[in-house]
């Protein structure tokens, strides 16, 4: 079991145990709360007042208001809640938490006035985060990702995405991958996995990026799905990255192996990545500032979720922004997600991102709790969670909070009161 203290996470066990019971075992009645379920049943943020909530091993039993609570869950042992919000357990749907080093340095200087090719002579850029992520042992990339993993879980995530894509090198684009498997053993979290081998061009292939993408991504795509690694494909698809003809042939090398793909598209400029991306039925486009309508329509028309990263859009100081009014307009779901990486998006807060996403990009409090759950699940492929409905996981985030547009109005404050991971505290 892990005991929120504090924001953070404490390990006492490996094994998930609750008062000497195991998870099929154990049930509860959550009662005194206020549930934001986000369903969409015309209720804004599907919320219950007066709620309560049936668990047993691992999974909602019922949802409902308090007073109609079934003769059958009446006997379950009953945890009030003192009147505090709960939601969907936070999933942080677009991250690059496995990696070594920072770039903090690199940081600084550019704000003492260098230019990016006079960091990238320094040795910064992704060259640097690649250089230390080979470096760097399965144990180092590990321990350097859990910390980052324990202040996400402190601010209520109960599931993750984890990309690989600072190895371009088969040996370490799975050791990245298996690392990120890893985290599981070791936290109460849920891990999607996605193999990002197009994601730039290592300095041994300068030049010949058709070369790296036969001689090391697709191979490297192949033996992660004969490891059972990869849950889905990424790329980048820019002019400092991949073009969309380069990028079709790794998405018809996910489509023969039965994976998912989704895209970095449109970020810094329109290549027609999200067209490309939403021709294989992608799960998500993420990024997506330069975004056109007719990207939208096709977006809308494959069920494409548009990803929104507002972390990478601060720290690049960018000023386009994502098309929201033509994402809304065409009924196209919107996530958000941290994008933590050490370049770009050097976040671990989920709550930073739902206020980002309202002050940045005019996202209301509705749509950025949707962006974090329910949205976030289906830029997953997800099904069991990102709502609170009988049959989905028990994955909860419970706030010392009363209304749920708090959560993105905050800054720099953490209203986590506990979290409930398959039922677990």
């Amino acid at each position: 079991m892990y005991r929120h203290n504090t924001g953070s996470f404490i390990q006492e066990k490996q094994i998930l145990v609750m008062d000497g019971k195991n998870m099929a075992d154990s049930r509860q009645l959550l009662t005194d709360l206020r549930a934001a379920t986000m369903a969409e049943n015309g209720v804004p943020y599907g919320l219950i007042e007066d709620a309560a909530i049936a668990v047993e091993a691992g999974k909602i039993l019922w949802i409902g208001p308090r007073a109609d609570v079934p003769a059958q869950f009446k006997d379950f042992p009953q945890t009030p809640q003192e009147g505090r919000l709960v939601t969907p357990g936070l999933i942080d749907c677009h991250t690059h938490i496995v990696h070594g080093g920072e770039r903090a340095g690199e940081f600084e200087m550019r704000l003492n006035g260098a230019s990016y090719e006079e960091v990238a002579r320094a040795g910064g850029g992704i060259v640097s985060t690649v250089t230390a992520t080979r470096d760097a042992t399965e144990q180092e990339l590990l321990a350097q990702a859990l910390a980052r993993v324990d202040v996400l879980l402190g601010e209520g995530a109960t599931t993750l995405e984890i990309k690989s894509g600072y190895g371009l090198d088969i040996e370490t684009e799975l050791r990245m991958l298996r690392v990120a498997r890893t985290v599981m053993e070791h936290r109460p979290v849920r891990v999607k996995t996605s193999f990002l081998g197009a994601h730039a061009t290592p300095a041994e292939y300068k030049d010949r990026p058709d070369a790296y993408i036969d001689e090391v991504c697709i191979p490297a795509l192949h033996a992660a799905h004969v490891q059972g690694l990869a849950d889905a494909v990424d790329g980048f698809c820019e002019g400092i990255a991949f073009s969309p003809e380069q990028l079709a042939r790794v998405f018809e090398a996910a489509k023969a192996l039965g994976l998912p793909v989704k895209l970095h598209a449109e970020q810094l400029s329109n290549l027609g990545g999200a067209k490309l991306a939403a021709s294989y039925n992608a799960l998500s486009a993420d990024h997506i500032e330069y975004l056109d309508e007719e990207g939208v329509i096709a977006m809308a028309q494959a069920g494409t979720v548009a990803v929104i990263l507002p972390g990478a859009f601060y720290t690049l100081r960018e000023t386009q922004i994502p098309p929201i009014a033509a994402l809304r307009q065409h009924s196209v779901p919107i996530a958000l997600a941290t994008d933590c990486n050490p370049g770009s998006s050097p976040m671990t807060s989920l709550l930073l991102t739902m206020n980002m996403g309202c002050t940045l990009f005019r996202l209301t409090p509705e749509e950025a709790l949707r962006g974090v759950t329910c949205h976030a699940a289906q830029a997953l492929g997800l099904t069991d969670c990102g709502t609170i409905a009988a049959g989905q996981r028990a994955d909860l985030a419970i706030w010392n909070v009363t209304k749920p547009a708090e959560l993105a109005y905050r800054i720099g404050f953490n209203p986590l009161h506990s979290r409930l991971f398959g039922g677990l505290s």
